[in-house]
């Protein structure tokens, strides 16, 4: 993301600290333009624009009101605090979705079904026991949902060697992807890559599992593992971000749809 000027705030990139040099953000309607209709966020009178200096328009007034807030936390309320992009994820999931998935909404799709050949639920362990089991009861489930809800069979393996699903999964897959909105894309786009599951993030997107759940489910190795090896304290901490992720990507979806 580009860096933010008083003249034209735009989201900070990279993960450096920055000063908040704003008052206040609001909300605003957007008139005029492509975006007529839309809501924008002011930071003290100025709209947010995005990296490719687009305008941060969103359609929803409960999303705006949710990105108004981001930055109105940021830096601890007050200006001059310091703050980074990882104090702003729901303006980072609607700069994704405004930026790169409208103008090209194929390349969201076909970055998404890469995920499918190495599907999480997919790969079997073959020890321990224990981790057999329960991946055969919290895994399985999810395969069965995608099977009986859209009729697609996903193979499976076990260990570690690669599948690669039929090329009529595939276009199947691809099928349902391209029948969401932007979104949608967007909130998958950040699901799928954190829980390494396309089954997953769709099972969220359609309110067949809520993030929580999911996220439970998709670390059940890494949970397995510190149950009986002993907790650490880094697999830990990338677990909670995991679940952050998938939080804030479905409140995000959750917002987007009220309108």
């Amino acid at each position: 993301m580009t860096d933010m000027t008083q003249d034209s705030p735009a989201p900070p990139g990279g993960t450096a600290a920055r000063r908040r040099f704003w008052d206040t953000a609001t909300v605003a309607p957007q008139a005029g333009g492509d975006q007529a209709g839309g809501y924008t966020v002011h930071l003290d009178g100025r709209p947010v624009r995005l990296p490719g200096r687009t305008l941060l328009v969103v359609h929803a007034d409960a999303l705006a009101h949710a990105l108004a807030g981001e930055w109105e936390r940021a830096g601890g309320g007050a200006k001059g605090g310091l703050f980074t992009p990882e104090d702003l994820p729901l303006t980072r999931i609607a700069g994704t979705m405004i930026e790169r998935i409208a103008p090209d909404r194929e390349a969201t799709v076909t970055a998404l079904l890469q995920y499918a050949n190495g599907e999480l639920l997919c790969y079997r362990a073959t020890h321990p026991a224990t981790l057999c089991e329960r991946q055969a009861a919290q895994w399985a489930p999810w395969l069965d949902w995608l099977r009986e809800r859209y009729g697609i069979t996903l193979c499976t393996t076990e260990g570690v060697m690669p599948i690669t699903q039929t090329p009529g999964t595939l276009a199947a897959l691809g099928d349902i992807l391209r029948g969401y909105d932007d979104a949608t894309l967007a909130a998958l786009g950040v699901m799928v890559p954190a829980m390494k599951s396309l089954v997953l993030g769709i099972a969220v997107v359609t309110g067949a599992c809520d993030a929580a759940r999911a996220a439970q489910v998709a670390t059940l190795d890494e949970r397995t593992q510190m149950e009986i090896w002993g907790s650490d304290a880094q697999q830990e901490a990338m677990l909670a971000t995991l679940g952050r992720e998938v939080a804030e990507a479905s409140t995000f979806l959750e917002l987007a749809r009220k309108g």
